[in-house]
């Protein structure tokens, strides 16, 4: 597992890749999903017109209050938007036959080499229109930080991250599947990524990984 970020001959990666490595799959997050499931622009919309509509109804500052609520939820939420496409913008995720790469970071870019043969399990979470989060469990413990990986890292993992792969299609999730078996047969995949997400699809909450 190694962190390192230089240049980039192939875009998303540190480096060409060496003979007998091919690319499988590579993308970005959606940026609407990841304003909605990491930045909460709906949550932060609730609340700001439940605190208008109590300036407006409470009396109070009355409709100028409510006004003026409204214009700082608009600016709060422009800025939140801006940060989700810029964070989409500068992040591409690369699957390979041999490594996961995330290449992430607006101000301070990041790149990161995930063998896949270190990848003890992955969950998935369903975010709806077509899009998951993937959470990958390294065997070994991660050596960044929580605060260095974040959005890229499951939430409330403070102690112990866990790398994220945000808001990816869910076609991803079987193209992963096959290539954690690929690269190591031995690795025993009893139920796959492509039928964790058909079962979250069923029901929607719980997550099935693939076991170490």
């Amino acid at each position: 597992m190694t962190i390192e970020y230089e240049i980039e001959p192939i875009p998303g990666l540190p480096g060409n890749l060496p003979p007998g490595e091919s690319i499988q799959w590579q993308g970005s997050p959606d940026w609407q999903t990841l304003a909605r499931a990491v930045f909460h622009t709906r949550l932060v919309a609730v609340w700001f017109i439940f605190v208008a509509s109590l300036a407006f109804v409470g009396g109070g500052t009355g409709l100028k209050g409510a006004i003026v609520t409204l214009a700082v939820a608009s600016l709060g939420l422009g800025l939140l938007y801006f940060l989700a496409r810029a964070s989409a913008r500068s992040t591409i995720y690369t699957l390979t036959n041999r490594r996961v790469v995330m290449r992430f970071g607006v101000a301070l870019p990041k790149c990161i080499n995930l063998p896949l043969k270190a990848i003890g399990a992955a969950d998935v979470r369903l975010l709806g229109n077509g899009q998951i989060d993937i959470v990958l469990r390294p065997t070994q413990r991660f050596p960044l930080g929580w605060l260095q990986m974040w959005p890229h890292v499951q939430p409330w993992k403070v102690a112990q991250p866990q790398p994220m792969l945000r808001a990816v299609p869910e076609g991803f999730a079987p193209m992963l599947a096959k290539a954690l078996v690929d690269a190591d047969p031995l690795h025993g995949v009893a139920t796959p990524l492509a039928t964790a997400v058909s079962a979250e699809q069923h029901a929607s909450s719980g997550a099935v990984g693939v076991p170490a």
